[in-house]
Formats: C-alpha cells, sequence, structure tokens
C-alpha cells in the first residue's frame, strides 16, 4: 500500500506503454513493462527512449510519494545507459532515492530483464513543487 494516496491519474504514458507498478513507496517503487513491437525501436529492440519513459515514470511516483503532503516532484533532468538489448519478454524497473532533499530528489532506476540482467541504468532529478503549480 502507497504511504500517501496515489495521484488522480497514473495513464498518460505509462498506460500507453502498459506500465504496471508492484511496489509504491516513499523508499521503493517497482515497475514492470511487457517489450512488444510497440515499445521497439526501427531495428526490433526496446527503444531506449522507452526505456526512459519507464525509469522516469518510477522515479516521479517515487518522488510523489517522498514529497510532503501538498507537493510532488517532477522531472527536470534524466540520465540513461543503455547496456543490453531486449527485444521480447518483460523489463522490470527498481527506483530508489540517493537524495530527498526539500526542493530536490534524485533517484537510481536500474531496469532489468527476466533473466535479471541489467539492460539499463538511469538516473532521475526531480524538483519538489506545490501540487497547485502543476
Amino acid at each position: 500500500m502507497p504511504e500517501k494516496p496515489l495521484p488522480p491519474s497514473m495513464g498518460g504514458a505509462a498506460e500507453l506503454l502498459d506500465i504496471s507498478f508492484d511496489v509504491l513507496t516513499a523508499t521503493r517503487v517497482e515497475a514492470q513493462m511487457p517489450v512488444t513491437p510497440d515499445h521497439h525501436q526501427p531495428f526490433g529492440q526496446l527503444h531506449g527512449g522507452v526505456s526512459v519513459v519507464l525509469a522516469e515514470s518510477a522515479a516521479s511516483v517515487g518522488g510523489y510519494l517522498a514529497a510532503p503532503e501538498g507537493q510532488t516532484a517532477v522531472g527536470v533532468e534524466i540520465n540513461a545507459n543503455h547496456v543490453r538489448a531486449v527485444s521480447e519478454g518483460t523489463v522490470y524497473a527498481v527506483a530508489e532515492p540517493l537524495h530527498v532533499g526539500s526542493r530536490t530528489h534524485v533517484w537510481d532506476v536500474k531496469i532489468r530483464d527476466t533473466a535479471d540482467r541489467l539492460v539499463c541504468v538511469s538516473r532521475c532529478t526531480l524538483a519538489v513543487v506545490t501540487l497547485s503549480n502543476v
């Protein structure tokens, strides 16, 4: 169970890519996503940008849960290293905070395949903002 209510919508890009969330806490978010032709780049492999959407989705939900009541966290910078190609199956993201401050958060996200091999490692910086400003 999340430590505070989830945002009104978990849809958008996450819904389009069929991302689902398994663990939702302020210190760990676990998500998964199928890898289908809809997730591929032109050469039949998981698109790096799709991996980044998965990473930022997991980090942003964690940032929201870690932010004080009435605030959320939104992405301001993300980087990703793609270390293994995936063409099918499911990938699993684990996001954990490296820094949770009053103005910024930094989240580490590791994406692995079904054999637990590292596919992508990402770091996402989030800005903490008042919900009315989003």
